[in-house]
C-alpha cells in the first residue's frame, strides 16, 4: 500500500517535470537571443494593438474601398460636364434708357415730360471661338447703351454687338480677347427624353459675390417644343429643348449642356409668374442658334428663308388630326413653291424633319433653312401622297428696289411675292420698309402698306415719290390710309 502511494507521487513528478520542460521549449522558440535582447525594448503600439484584434484588417480595407467609393461617386458625369464647360460661361451686363411712364404728382412737377432713366440689366452667355465671340440671348441686350461681358476669373470687356435677331432670340457679341476657353457643341437631335442635362449661367451676377457661374441640373422633359407668342414676345419659340433644370432670372443666354460637357441648348425662357424657376425651362436648339451666329457674324442680320406659301394660321386653326396637316392657303405665282407643284388647297403632311400639325411647326422648319438651301415638303392632294423638293430663296423685301421720300423713310412697291411674304390684304400699294428720324411725324410704322394718298390710289413708290416732290417747297396736308395688321387706318400730316 506504502509502495503503491509512492508510485503515484513519482509519477506525478515526471509529469509536472516534463511539463515544465516543454513549457521552456516552447518559450525559447519565442524569445529573442542574447544579442537581440540587448536592444531597446518593442513597446506595441495602438495600432498594432488594433491589428492584432480578429477582423480589424477586413475593416480597414473595407472602410478604405467605402471612402474611393464615395470620392469616385462624387466626380459624376454633372461635374465633369459643368467643369468643361464653366470657365467659358460669361456674364453679360447691359445698361440701357428707359423712359419713365408712370410718374407720381411730385414728379409730374419735378421732372420735365419724357423723362428717362439708366437701369442696368444682366444675363449669361458663353464664348463660341477663342478671339471672343459670344452667343446670348437677343432679350438680354436689347437697346442696351453699353455691354459689358464678364469671364469667370472677373475680368471685364467691353461688349461690341455684332448683330441681334429677335425672332430667334439670339444676339451674337465680340469682345477683345485672345485665346479664350470656349464651348464644345453637340447636337439638339441626338437629346434622349430623361437624359440628364446641365444649365449653366450667372442668375444673379455680382449679387451673388463673384463672376463664378452658377450650375443647375436636371432632365431633357421634352423635346419639340412650341410655344405660342404672348404679351411682349417678339420672338417665335419653336422646336424647343423643354427642362427642369433651374433656369432663373439672368440665366438667359448661358448654355444648357449634356452629360458629355457639349452645348446643346441657349437658355432663354421660363413659364413662371413670379419669374423664378418653377421646373419648367427651355432652350432654343443648338444648330439653330449656331445659324443665326454665324449669319449676324457674317452679314450683320439673318437672311430670312422664302418658300412663297401660307398655311392655316392662329386665326383658322383647325384639328390637324382630322386634316392630318396643315391646310395650303396660298401660294405666290412665281415662288419656290408654286415652281415645285404646291398649289393653294394641299395638305401639308412634314416639312424637313418637321412633322406640321400647328402653323408653328411651319415656322419652325423655315427657320431651321436659309437662302439657297433646299427643303423636301410631303403633302396631300386629293388623297394621294406627294413631295417636292423646294430651293429656298431670300425674302422678296430682300431684293426689292427700295424708294427713299421725306429724308430717310424707305418705301418698296408691293408685288404678289411680298405681298404672301408679308401676309398683306391690298391688292396694290406701297410697303413702308423703313422709317427713319426725319419721318416719324408721319406717324407710319415699318410694315404699314400706303394704299392711298389724298384722294389718290398708290400703286408704286415711284407715284408716291412724285407726288411729294410735286408738293416740296410749300405747306400741303397729307392724308394717308394705311393697311396695318389686316385693318386699315388713317394718318394725317404736313409737309413743309
Amino acid at each position: 500500500m506504502r509502495l503503491f502511494r509512492y508510485t503515484i507521487c513519482w509519477l506525478a513528478l515526471v509529469a509536472c517535470t516534463r511539463s515544465d520542460a516543454q513549457t521552456a521549449s516552447d518559450e525559447s522558440e519565442h524569445t529573442p537571443s542574447a544579442a537581440a535582447t540587448t536592444s531597446a525594448p518593442v513597446t506595441p503600439t495602438t495600432s498594432d494593438a488594433a491589428a492584432s484584434a480578429p477582423g480589424a484588417l477586413d475593416a480597414t480595407n473595407l472602410a478604405q474601398q467605402q471612402s474611393q467609393g464615395i470620392d469616385q461617386s462624387r466626380h459624376s458625369a454633372i461635374v465633369t460636364a459643368a467643369a468643361r464647360v464653366a470657365p467659358a460661361v460669361v456674364s453679360v451686363n447691359v445698361e440701357r434708357r428707359e423712359r419713365l411712364t408712370s410718374l407720381s404728382l411730385w414728379d409730374q412737377f419735378m421732372r420735365p415730360r419724357g423723362s428717362e432713366r439708366l437701369v442696368q440689366g444682366l444675363g449669361s452667355g458663353f464664348i463660341a471661338s477663342p478671339d471672343g465671340i459670344v452667343i446670348t440671348n437677343h432679350h438680354v441686350i436689347e437697346g442696351a447703351e453699353r455691354i459689358v461681358v464678364t469671364t469667370r476669373d472677373g475680368t471685364d470687356y467691353e461688349g461690341t454687338l455684332l448683330g441681334e435677331d429677335p425672332l430667334t432670340d439670339i444676339a451674337v457679341l465680340e469682345i477683345d480677347g485672345n485665346n479664350l476657353p470656349t464651348v464644345s457643341f453637340g447636337r439638339s437631335t441626338d437629346l434622349l427624353i430623361g437624359e440628364w442635362v446641365v444649365a449653366i449661367g450667372n442668375p444673379y451676377g455680382y449679387l451673388l459675390g463673384n463672376s463664378e457661374a452658377t450650375v443647375t441640373a436636371g432632365v431633357v422633359s421634352a423635346t419639340g417644343r412650341d410655344l405660342i407668342p404672348s404679351g411682349d414676345n417678339s420672338g417665335i419659340y419653336v422646336d424647343m429643348i423643354q427642362t427642369d433644370a433651374a433656369i432663373n432670372p439672368g440665366n438667359s443666354g448661358g448654355p444648357l449642356v449634356n452629360a458629355l460637357g457639349e452645348v446643346v441648348g441657349v437658355n432663354s425662357s421660363i413659364f413662371s409668374n413670379s419669374g423664378g424657376s418653377v421646373g419648367i425651362g427651355f432652350a432654343i436648339p443648338i444648330e439653330r442658334a449656331r445659324r443665326v451666329a454665324d449669319e449676324l457674324r457674317r452679314f450683320g442680320t439673318v437672311r430670312r428663308a422664302w418658300v412663297g406659301l401660307d398655311v392655316t394660321g392662329t386665326d383658322e386653326l383647325r384639328d390637324w388630326k382630322s386634316t392630318g396637316g396643315l391646310e395650303v392657303t396660298r401660294v405666290a405665282e412665281g415662288s419656290p413653291a408654286y415652281r415645285a407643284g404646291i398649289r393653294r388647297g394641299d395638305i401639308m403632311v412634314a416639312a424637313g424633319v418637321h412633322s406640321m400639325r400647328t402653323f408653328l411647326d411651319w415656322e419652325g422648319a423655315k427657320l431651321d433653312v436659309g437662302p439657297g438651301d433646299s427643303i423636301l415638303i410631303n403633302y396631300r392632294r386629293g388623297g394621294r401622297e406627294r413631295s417636292a423638293v423646294v430651293v429656298v430663296e431670300d425674302l422678296p423685301t430682300s431684293r426689292a428696289e427700295r424708294v427713299s421720300i421725306l429724308g430717310d423713310m424707305q418705301l418698296i412697291t408691293l408685288t404678289p411675292a411680298i405681298r404672301q411674304e408679308r401676309g398683306i390684304q391690298a391688292e396694290q400699294g406701297v410697303l413702308v420698309f423703313e422709317v427713319g428720324e426725319t419721318a416719324r411725324g408721319t406717324r407710319l410704322r415699318p410694315g404699314d402698306v400706303i394704299v392711298q394718298v389724298n384722294r389718290t390710289g398708290i400703286t408704286s413708290a415711284e407715284q408716291l415719290t412724285e407726288f411729294f416732290d410735286r408738293v416740296q417747297g410749300r405747306r400741303t396736308y397729307v392724308r394717308l390710309i394705311v393697311e396695318r395688321g389686316g385693318g386699315y387706318y388713317i394718318t394725317e400730316f404736313y409737309v413743309r
